[in-house]
């Protein structure tokens, strides 16, 4: 696995080579800026939600809190409160990322494909019909993995109001949230292979690492302001489809 994600970490320098050569940028800045837009508008609203929130949930606890006077207990439910933060934050990123990965799938599906002809010299034709089964495989992949991802989230966010138990709970949701936004980006390449939903997913299970590998660095990206927020999303769907090809090619 540790192997998986070396590969598709470094599969995000070669995509941004790839990028450069080709010269993909339109297929980068335009949904890339749309992106970063939707992304901050959202994360401020949600983030003033969460807020209130906590600020509700403490205010129940706090003639408790003030009953048992204790700094090492006032310690605990403020970092408690804090992952619970996190935790919330994560679970609408999640939201987020698939909503714009079903408005987005005519882009990825393309940008995946056209990396896929790059790579094996061929000139392939553009395609309605084969690019509108990509859009609804995507669609059909992203629910799938959105229900399957909020019942994880909900059981770690339950873990969440936990005290210390709940301070390990953002490691757990970050690595569940990395696993299945890779799945996605892995899936186009999967389809344009002609392979199943089910086949799909099989293979995809047998090679987590490739796509707890992509989520990682789409996440890491998040934390370059508007530079990668724009890149991340784009960049994914190319270093998915590099990091496949690479390990199709050492198996």
């Amino acid at each position: 696995m540790l192997k998986e994600i070396i590969i598709a970490i470094q599969s995000y320098f070669k995509a941004h080579h790839f990028i450069r050569k080709h010269k993909l940028w339109k297929w980068i800045i335009i949904p890339g800026i749309i992106y970063a837009l939707l992304f901050v508008i959202g994360m401020y609203f949600f983030g003033q939600t969460a807020n209130g929130f906590i600020e509700w949930l403490k205010g129940l606890l706090q003639n408790t809190i003030n009953k048992i006077d204790s700094s090492m207990i006032s310690f605990i439910i403020t970092l408690s409160g804090f992952m619970l933060w996190v935790m919330l934050m994560l679970l609408y990123f999640s939201f987020f990322k698939y909503i714009f990965l079903i408005v987005g799938s005519p882009v990825f599906a393309y940008l995946s494909e056209k990396t896929a002809s790059i790579l094996e010299g061929k000139n392939l034709p553009f395609n309605f019909s084969q690019l509108l089964k990509d859009i609804v495989r995507g669609i059909r992949i992203s629910l799938r993995n959105i229900i399957w991802q909020t019942v994880y989230l909900f059981s770690i966010l339950l873990l969440s109001m936990i005290p210390i138990i709940g301070w390990f709970t953002p490691v757990l949701a970050l690595l569940v949230e990395c696993y299945y936004y890779g799945f996605s980006m892995l899936d186009y390449s999967m389809e344009r292979n002609k392979q199943s939903v089910s086949a799909s997913i099989f293979y995809i299970n047998n090679h987590k690492g490739l796509a707890v590998g992509n989520g990682i660095v789409f996440y890491a990206m998040h934390f370059l302001p508007i530079v990668g927020w724009v890149l991340a999303p784009a960049y994914a769907v190319v270093a998915a489809t590099l990091s496949l090809y690479d390990a199709r090619v050492k198996e």
